[in-house]
């Protein structure tokens, strides 16, 4: 396939203008276009460049566009709609959407466009806008791996690293499931500080102490998913009933002092139907059965 040269770049918002100058200062041809005139114009006088003044313009010989927006829905919208980019681009130009999108409504974005002869690589980021302006986002990718080995020179332009999750769609669900886990935690570690301090614990202190507790080596994903869960050693040395015993004593210690503790709750109500399912002896990590066994899905 065809270097990429010039790139048409839709939404400068808050992360997008960040990654279009890196583009810019990578040595590609790019435009820009928003939905907001004056937000183009603003990034052409800080970072040079063009400001399209269409997404039809904009797309006028672009080897590929890049958005960054906030939904599937506007992306299908500025690609498909009447007056929309994808109409005046070349076949064989590539569509490579970096927001975070629902990655079903993005397989329907691609199977529209490949009926226009278009390809469409999902790339969203991890990241915000300090690591936006640095070029050391983490990014996820589906497309197939052609597309994404096309793109790679556009992608490392804006970040430190770049992961092939799979067929398009796919990083869109990869980052999903990794917000998903890091909103789960964050509201665990708040329901376990305030359970602490209300207690009478020290939240600087749990905040230290948590640290070689529960992250580095000793996180889930570290420690238990990928050595024990992915290789079916299932071999910590720790009954999965002792840990639904634990959870219980952290709810019930909550219950005893008034602290709220909705999350723990449900979290004991799952170990413990866990105990009657998959058995209280049996390895905690053997835990995933419970969800392999509702889901129908093997790890």
């Amino acid at each position: 396939m065809s270097t990429i040269k010039k790139i048409g770049f839709i939404g400068v918002g808050n992360m997008g203008n960040p990654m279009a100058a890196n583009l810019l200062k990578g040595g590609f041809d790019v435009s820009v276009f928003d939905a907001r005139p004056e937000t183009a114009a603003a990034f052409v006088a800080q970072h040079g460049g063009k400001a399209a003044a269409s997404l039809a313009d904009l797309a006028q010989g672009a080897d590929v566009i890049v958005t960054m927006l906030p939904n599937d829905q506007i992306v299908r919208k500025v690609m498909l709609d009447t007056g929309g980019a994808a109409a005046a681009m070349a076949r064989g130009a590539m569509l490579i959407d970096m927001g975070t999108c629902d990655p079903t409504g993005t397989r329907t974005t691609a199977e529209a466009l490949a009926k226009l002869g278009l390809h469409m690589v999902d790339a969203p980021v991890m990241g915000g806008v300090v690591f936006a302006r640095d070029a050391t986002l983490d990014i996820m990718t589906g497309g197939s791996a052609e597309l994404v080995e096309r793109c790679m020179p556009v992608l490392k332009t804006m970040g430190r690293g770049v992961t092939h999750c799979g067929s398009v769609g796919s990083g869109h669900a990869m980052k999903a499931l990794a917000n998903y886990i890091n909103a789960c935690a964050l509201i665990n570690a708040i329901e376990a500080l305030t359970i602490g301090k209300k207690f009478g614990l020290d939240p600087k202190m749990m905040a230290d102490a948590l640290v070689p507790m529960c992250a580095g080596r000793n996180h889930p994903i570290e420690k238990k998913v990928i050595p024990q869960i992915l290789t079916h050693k299932y071999a910590t040395g720790m009954a999965l009933s002792f840990i639904a015993k634990d959870v219980k004593i952290a709810v019930d210690t909550a219950h005893a002092i008034g602290a709220a503790v909705p999350l723990g709750e449900k979290v004991s109500e799952l170990w413990n139907d866990a105990v009657i399912k998959v058995g209280a002896g049996v390895d905690q990590t053997e835990i995933v059965r419970y969800w392999e066994e509702a889901t129908g899905v093997k790890l």
